[in-house]
């Protein structure tokens, strides 16, 4: 992620990621169509989610996101857009 656009400890976070064309991934994914592979979508939602627990947490300890049942993508990503992570805390548990 670039930056936090919006961050309420505790409870949610918004973030930002200015897609460029200058990024490594997009002269391997694809050659002559260069779209942003969809791990790396998520390790922007993953990232804007650790650093909100994280902070709920006072950073004691690493925070992992281990699964994500299921994702869908609606349309592929560019260089030159914009993505826009939103994360909020529903529960927070010791595990």
């Amino acid at each position: 992620i670039d930056r936090f656009t919006a961050f309420e400890s505790g409870k949610s976070a918004t973030a930002i990621k200015n897609v460029s064309l200058a990024e490594d991934h997009f002269t391997e994914h694809f050659p002559g169509y260069p779209v942003m592979p969809a791990p790396l979508i998520l390790e922007g939602l993953a990232q804007t989610g650790g650093i909100l627990v994280g902070e709920a947490r006072q950073f004691r300890e690493k925070v992992i996101l281990a699964k994500i049942p299921q994702a869908k993508f609606h349309r592929e990503v560019f260089a030159g857009e914009t993505l826009t992570y939103q994360a909020d805390i529903l529960t927070l548990r010791d595990e």
